[in-house]
């Protein structure tokens, strides 16, 4: 990657990449000159439009990468291969949750569980493996997990999710040892943001949480999406480390 901001002639996959964050992350990755390909894994025509109105022309598409099926990444890796040649980022974004309250062990179900850990933690790591040998011949690969404060504080959407975070934080250091100089990798790692998540919450709840930060607000999904190209573009001897994007969460 390159200090500069610039990232024309690399090609970055973002999964989950139509929804609120995946949106801001692939729409800022194509104002840098990244060619994009918009991870899905339901809702196909929300990722083709993405692909199509993103900035740059028309090299950007969806791709089909359901994270719960090392198949199905495996021919998805072959049509990287095939049609770009390359993979110079991969942003694991894809992640699930439903909101439990944490003393309620019963509303945490087994098939959440599963769930949330086959999509947040194992899906990530199955995407990494996928994609591991084009990252390497990039000379320049870099991974992004997109992470959670929640990992750090126990505090988020229900127990399992905040374990998966931290789970996916270790992997983020685990992986930064296992995979260079070949490979970065880091955590993006918020707290809550104004995306689909929230928006579906009471406003009461999401006033409370920006009472609770130090900056007084939640973050932007643009902000997430900045920190991201950061990664890429600046931080570029920065790897097996947790970037916080949380307006200072963990000290309210």
């Amino acid at each position: 990657m390159t200090a500069t901001g610039d990232l024309t002639g690399r090609v970055a996959l973002v999964t989950g990449g139509a929804g609120g964050i995946g949106t801001a992350i692939c729409e800022a990755l194509a104002w840098a000159g990244a060619t994009v390909l918009v991870g899905y894994a339901g809702g196909e025509g929300r990722a083709v439009e993405l692909a199509a109105r993103l900035p740059g022309g028309g090299a950007h598409r969806a791709l089909l990468t359901r994270v719960d099926d090392s198949a199905t990444l495996a021919e998805a890796a072959g049509s990287v291969r095939e049609r770009e040649g390359r993979l110079d980022l991969l942003v694991n974004n894809a992640g699930v949750t439903t909101p439990v309250p944490h003393a309620d062990l019963e509303g945490l179900t087994d098939e959440w569980i599963d769930t949330i850990f086959q999509v947040n933690v194992r899906g990530a790591f199955a995407c990494v493996r996928a994609f591991a040998p084009l990252l390497r011949v990039s000379g320049e690969g870099l991974v992004v997990n997109i992470s959670s404060v929640a990992g750090q504080t126990g505090l988020g959407s229900n127990v399992a999710y905040c374990a998966s975070k931290a789970a996916l934080d270790s992997m983020t250091r685990s992986l930064g040892r296992a995979l260079a100089p070949d490979i970065r990798v880091l955590s993006i790692s918020p707290g809550w943001v104004d995306g689909e998540y929230a928006q579906r919450m009471p406003p009461e709840l999401i006033a409370a949480q920006a009472a609770r930060t130090p900056l007084g607000r939640i973050a932007r999904p643009q902000e997430v999406a900045q920190a991201v190209l950061a990664a890429a573009t600046h931080l570029t001897f920065s790897t097996g480390c947790i970037i916080p994007v949380d307006g200072g969460r963990p000290l309210g």
